[in-house]
């Protein structure tokens, strides 16, 4: 069976083919379901996101300013080789076989809905500071942040190109050289395998390191140099600068993150009333395949 949707014929095959690209999607969430039965769903949805699609192609159609050519052309270009690849092909397609003609088609009616999209979700609403504030408070957990460490170190490895006595000769001359009051930023940028900005890590949340190296870096104090330690990469010396506790980020650090989430929130129910509003007065009928 068919569908004519505001008089446009539209073959039961754009239908399976839709369900088709569905069903990875939803295999997991219906597995449980009788096979028939999610067949039938799964039908159902594929119908209604292709009636929809129709929908909303017909009315941007309808709507708009002109799509210019170069526009067009910039997108078949990116999709397909250029027109100096062109040279084997039959005329008026691309390498691939496409009808250039219907491509551009296809891409101009793409275009349209884009900006038919666009176009509804700029008149959702603005979230208002009070909506985004209500926001904040009941999502607490997703701005926590971690025990943080900010942390440099000498480290040299152990591998096949250097040994484990090389290595811990060379980690014992850089510890020589802290006890006798080099700065710890000279003596990693001379010795460290991980040489430059003095070996500094930056800041890290813990859980981020090795665990060797945690475990050393976690129960320092700041301003404390390590005594030298092994990892499964080789030895090390750490040195922790600070150190900050769990916490929450601070709304104004997640305003904008916030506006972002809620106008995206808004902009989909937007567009959903906008396409159910067309559902609604739509002429859908299942017809006989001709």
């Amino acid at each position: 069976m068919a569908l004519q949707i505001n008089g446009e014929y539209v073959d039961d095959v754009i239908i399976r083919q839709e369900a088709a690209s569905m069903r990875p999607r939803y295999e997991e969430m219906m597995q449980d379901m009788d096979p028939i039965a999610r067949e039938i769903q799964l039908r159902d949805w594929a119908k209604e996101n292709v009636i929809e699609r129709v929908l909303l192609r017909q009315t941007a159609s309808e709507t708009g300013d002109p799509v210019p050519a170069e526009e067009i052309d910039e997108r078949l270009t990116a999709m397909f080789p250029p027109a100096g690849d062109l040279e084997d092909c039959e005329a008026g397609t691309t390498r691939a076989g496409v009808d250039k003609d219907a491509a551009r088609k296809d891409i101009e009616a793409q275009i349209r809905i884009e900006r038919l999209i666009r176009a509804v979700g700029d008149k959702a609403p603005k979230p208002k500071q009070k909506e985004i504030t209500a926001f904040y408070k009941a999502n607490l957990a997703e701005f926590k942040t971690p025990p943080m460490l900010h942390a440099s170190h000498i480290v040299k490895n152990v591998n096949d190109e250097a040994d484990e006595a090389a290595a811990l000769e060379t980690i014992k001359a850089a510890e020589a050289e802290l006890t006798s009051g080099t700065p710890f930023a000279d003596v990693a940028n001379k010795h460290s395998d991980c040489s430059g900005q003095g070996g500094s890590l930056g800041w890290f949340p813990l859980g981020e390191m090795v665990e060797e190296f945690e475990e050393v870096v976690s129960l320092m104090e700041p301003g404390q140099v390590s005594p030298v330690f092994r990892s499964g990469f080789g030895w090390h010396i750490a040195t922790l600068h600070e150190k900050k506790p769990e916490g929450v980020r601070p709304l104004e650090e997640v305003n904008e993150q916030i506006v972002a989430a809620l106008s995206r929130g808004a902009q989909e129910k937007a567009l959903e009333e906008f396409v159910d509003a067309l559902r609604a007065k739509a002429d859908v009928k299942t017809i006989k395949k001709p």
